[in-house]
């Protein structure tokens, strides 16, 4: 189970910069959907998007106005926490290659610029921001979990990415939950 909530954070976080592109916008096509992932773009994207869903949850920790949000956000850092071992530990096992390794946990300016705005919101406008932020981000990890799951390459990514899967899909639901709860 822990590994995938941490599979779940990694996937999450890979969804973050489709949601940066547009606040107005939640009906965004998942990138993973209707086409393959290749295992470039799968690892390239997970370290970037886990570390925004840990870094953005640091943040909900501490600015949230509810309790709710709060709990979300800590289960959140201690899913991707966990998730990005779980990255690692399979990154290690996988067949890539030093040219398609990730080069860091160094956010993608996408995910950078997101965090950016977050930073900047205070109060209510922070909270609504995070859980918006939060669904976009976990409808493309979903997205791009469940398209790598099917159509990977790296027997060690692939099986990283189903099992990791399920942990996203809790998280999205969980994240549609808040996000009815605070409508407003």
């Amino acid at each position: 189970m822990k590994t995938l909530t941490i599979l779940t954070a990694a996937a999450l976080l890979a969804g973050a910069p489709a949601f940066a592109q547009s606040n107005t916008t939640a009906t965004t096509t998942p990138l993973a959907a209707t086409t393959k992932v290749d295992t470039s773009t799968f690892i390239k994207t997970v370290p970037s998007a886990n570390e925004f869903e840990i870094q953005s949850s640091k943040l909900a920790e501490q600015q949230a106005t509810d309790a709710d949000v709060k709990a979300f956000a800590k289960q959140m850092i201690a899913d991707h926490t966990k998730a990005g071992e779980e990255f690692k530990a399979a990154l290690a096992q996988g067949q890539t290659t030093s040219a398609t390794a990730p080069s860091g946990p160094a956010l993608q300016p996408k995910e950078q610029k997101m965090l950016d705005e977050l930073k900047s919101a205070s109060g209510d406008q922070f909270q609504a921001k995070y859980i918006e932020m939060q669904t976009n981000a976990h409808k493309e990890a979903v997205a791009l979990f469940s398209g790598y799951a099917k159509s990977g390459d790296d027997p060690a990514m692939k099986e990283f990415a189903k099992k990791t899967l399920p942990t996203l899909q809790m998280h999205e639901k969980h994240v549609k939950e808040l996000a009815a709860a605070h409508q407003g």
